[in-house]
């Protein structure tokens, strides 16, 4: 393993971290090797990557002496972060702001940071189109991220900025799947009018980040957005409908509609599909199908993904 260069990877169990831990193990012939971070090393998870050669290790994102620990003697860090775990935006900010230090700190050859747009560039905390939430946020999941990409560049640390797109696997764990009517009719309920929005298979970002470090230095300082199709609401409908077998109506909600709905963080995701649909051209320019394929070979269209998922999918 001393051979290899250290990757260590942070939300190693996870959607992202998964990922790319998976994708730089099953290649026998990668020049890295995997020190996958999690909070719990005795999870199923934690000890199937353990398994199939990863470096396990326990660490908390929150505490700075963790943290550096966790980036002793590596080449490169996969950084990310857990906004839906606790919905606090500052606490997010300093976990970044923290990563970004303990990163210049271990003196990182290659860091990816999994970040979005921070929305207030577009959508000024005085601009009434969209709610202000928790007092200084517009989309607070994006903006955070997006606030802390200049604590990387600040710092001097050796970044590529990767900026994920709507995970298909909403539609199966988050409940943005489609949805019964009372006419017993299935409706997909999306605030995104008649614009396309990038979506991406989770286990694709991971790929895409394994690529990104196999570049190195040529991708230090780009912005590089992931993403498997671009589509809207009518299309997905209409490839939800022929994978599972019945039919799935399009419903265009508007975003205060949809902010209103009162799950938790519903006003938050309102806000994030009022800047997909209002900014579309900012976030598909950015989130390129055809970048992400270069990259990763398998990257899965989502008529790729529903073939091996549309089943997974709750109708309820």
């Amino acid at each position: 393993m001393s051979e290899k260069k250290i990757i260590t990877v942070f939300g190693a169990t996870g959607a992202q971290g998964g990922g790319l831990t998976r994708a730089i193990l099953t290649d026998k012939n990668s020049e890295f090797a995997v020190r996958a971070i999690t909070r719990d090393i005795n999870s199923e998870k934690a000890k199937e990557l353990a398994q199939m050669g990863a470096e396990v290790v326990a660490a908390d994102i929150d505490d700075a002496e963790s943290l550096r620990r966790a980036l002793d003697g590596a080449y490169g860090a996969f950084f990310v972060t857990f906004f839906w775990a606790h919905f606090s935006p500052e606490r997010e900010y300093n976990e970044a702001r923290d990563m970004a230090h303990a990163a210049k700190e271990a003196g990182l050859k290659h860091v990816i940071w999994s970040t979005l747009e921070d929305t207030r560039q577009w959508v000024p905390l005085d601009d009434d189109r969209m709610p202000t939430l928790q007092g200084k946020y517009k989309v607070p999941h994006f903006d955070a991220k997006g606030e802390a990409d200049q604590v990387f560049t600040e710092l001097g640390v050796p970044t590529t900025f990767m900026r994920a797109s709507f995970y298909w696997e909403n539609f199966i764990y988050f409940g943005a799947g489609p949805k019964k009517g009372e006419d017993g009719k299935l409706y997909l309920t999306l605030p995104i009018a008649d614009k396309k929005m990038a979506g991406v298979a989770s286990e694709d970002i991971g790929k895409c980040a394994y690529a990104i470090f196999q570049k190195g230095p040529d991708l230090i300082g780009k912005t590089i957005g992931v993403a498997g199709d671009q589509l809207t609401g009518e299309e997905m409908a209409a490839k939800l409908s022929k994978a599972m077998g019945q039919e799935v109506i399009y419903n265009y909600v508007t975003p205060e509609v949809y902010r209103s709905f009162g799950f938790p963080g519903a006003d938050d995701m309102g806000n994030m599909f009022q800047f997909y649909r209002d900014f579309d051209e900012v976030c598909n320019s950015v989130r390129d199908v055809a970048y992400s394929r270069e990259l990763n070979p398998e990257l899965q269209s989502f008529d790729t993904w529903l073939e091996e998922n549309a089943g997974r999918i709750p109708v309820e």
